[in-house]
């Protein structure tokens, strides 16, 4: 299920914008956190760290890594995997694809990560 986000045009290299839980197939969920690299690619994951419950689109984005802005945990972008603790489980990517200019999270195609 493509679910529309924004343009593509409205975000800058560095930027992260969150699509709510309302907006995704699990509305109770943690919402999805799309972010742009300074590289210009497109990455998206679950809106919540592991470690504990904080929104990782307010974190630090450095290269293709996310930041957890409460206890430093940092995710890779591209797997999910955290990098070391205190994180220790990775979280949920979602597949990215730009159609007609708009950015568009595929939430029927996440990356399930086993424990």
């Amino acid at each position: 299920m493509l679910v529309p986000v924004r343009p593509l045009s409205d975000l800058s290299p560095g930027d992260a914008v969150r699509l709510e839980p309302q907006h995704t197939l699990d509305p109770t969920g943690p919402g999805v956190a799309i972010f742009l690299t300074e590289d210009g690619e497109l990455h998206a994951i679950d809106d919540s760290c592991t470690h504990q419950d904080a929104a990782l689109s307010d974190g630090y984005l450095e290269g293709c890594f996310i930041e957890c802005p409460l206890h430093a945990a940092l995710f890779d972008l591209r797997t999910g995997e955290p990098d070391g603790p205190p994180a220790s489980v990775p979280v949920r990517t979602h597949p990215v694809v730009v159609v007609e200019g708009w950015i568009h999270v595929d939430l029927g195609g996440a990356e399930e990560i086993a424990a």
